[in-house]
């Protein structure tokens, strides 16, 4: 069964930082690209970032590049989004995705001073 689950978010002042983890079972997460999305209140969901499961590279949505940082740990099947100079507009619930689609219950970030 595959199983994804987020953790890390929280509270935090705007500009502050988070770091959100995720943790993959069930499937070969070494072998797969997997994705950060967000949905915020109200809208629909946002892809955030890819990373490729053979580098370790990734790519960003305009929204957050050069603020937020994927890196991934294929030996401890796990996933991570460094969130720094974060905004109230970065409020949201955040997932990890996999490749066809499936994500985990989420963990809430919400960015109020």
């Amino acid at each position: 069964e595959v199983q994804l689950v987020e953790s890390g978010g929280g509270l935090v002042q705007p500009g502050g930082s988070l770091r959100l983890s995720c943790s993959a079972s069930g499937f070969t997460f070494s072998r797969v690209m997997m994705r950060w999305v967000r949905r915020a209140p109200g809208k629909g969901l946002e892809w955030l970032s890819s990373i490729s499961s053979v580098d370790g590279s990734a790519t960003y949505a305009d929204s957050v590049q050069g603020r937020f940082t994927s890196s991934r740990d294929n030996a401890k099947n796990m996933m991570y989004l460094q969130m720094n100079n974060l905004s109230p507009e970065d409020t949201a619930m955040y997932y990890c995705e996999d490749p066809i689609g499936r994500r985990g219950q989420g963990t809430q970030v919400t960015v109020s001073s």
